[in-house]
């Protein structure tokens, strides 16, 4: 039933700490998601520096998904969007063969505030790494809620459960967000092949084990998982189905190596447009990391 548990390994940003999840070294991906950060909780207080904001960068091969639990942070991109994302809402940006992007913490900055909430990354089908990159902003309206026996459920994009989000994705796979009552159960069903759940908070109960906040609970194909919360919880479900082999480096994913170098290049020569509305500053390429040692030397 269970293949795998993923601890998140806490990374300073430089103003808050993340949780990174995926990519693990004994699991790169679950279904099309190659990356999951779980960041905050945090409480800002007013006058936050904008080195702690997220300047602008590009992507390439992947749609970005950003989920808050709570706070607001503000959107920009090369294709024109400006856009606060707040809580329960959705930020679907599809990098296709290159976007740039920004995250400012703008209300946090004017007024404090928590910061919470998750980031993902979905490596995009082979024949799709190409296609025009493109964002939509998902309010609460687009995407299917249940409530009832503890359980509030929001289907954040994809299909499962019997319900299909209006989020535009581009392979078989589902994310949602479910928030459990202490002793509330739930299923995962076994429509996918690959399949997780996130603890963001809490603690749960599966298969008579017991797991705390932090971790990603990884499954075998093919059963259904009965969740059972030891207390309230905040779980994030995620997968679909397999993609194939993705390279990741820095902010490029691919299935070409070759696609990769050509993006660094263009990224370190100024070729890939910052956003219209945040363009007077940008994160650099990092510089590539030092080969391992010789054994032979």
């Amino acid at each position: 039933m269970l293949e795998m548990v993923i601890e998140q390994r806490r990374k300073d940003l430089g103003g808050f700490v993340v949780g990174r999840v995926l990519p693990f070294a004994q699991r790169r991906m679950v279904g099309p998601f190659i990356f999951f950060d779980h960041f905050g909780p945090v409480d800002f207080a007013p006058g936050l520096p904008r080195s702690v904001d997220v300047r602008p960068h590009p992507h390439i091969g992947l749609s970005t998904v950003t989920y808050l639990f709570e706070g607001e942070i503000v959107h920009r991109d090369s294709v024109g969007s400006e856009q606060a994302i707040r809580a329960g809402e959705v930020n679907w940006m599809i990098a296709g063969r290159g976007i740039t992007h920004s995250e400012r913490f703008e209300r946090a900055r004017a007024e404090g505030g928590r910061m919470h909430g998750i980031q993902a990354w979905v490596a995009l089908p082979v024949e799709q790494e190409e296609t025009e990159p493109s964002f939509a902003h998902h309010p609460l309206d687009d995407l299917p809620y249940f409530e009832g026996d503890g359980l509030k459920a929001r289907l954040v994009a994809g299909r499962g459960f019997g319900a299909s989000a209006k989020v535009k994705t581009h392979s078989p796979m589902f994310y949602a967000h479910w928030q459990l009552a202490a002793g509330a159960r739930a299923q995962l069903p076994a429509e996918y092949s690959e399949r997780a759940a996130y603890i963001a908070t809490g603690g749960v109960e599966v298969d008579g084990r017991s797991y705390e906040a932090g971790r990603m609970l990884v499954f075998a194909r093919g059963t259904p998982i009965l969740f059972m919360a030891a207390r309230p919880s905040t779980l994030m479900l995620l997968g679909g189905e397999p993609l194939g082999e993705r390279f990741v480096e820095w902010n490029f994913v691919s299935s070409s190596k070759e696609r990769i170098e050509q993006a660094k290049a263009d990224w370190r020569a100024g070729r890939m447009k910052l956003p219209d509305l945040d363009n007077k500053e940008f994160i650099p390429l990092p510089p590539d990391p030092p080969p391992p040692p010789n054994p032979m030397s």
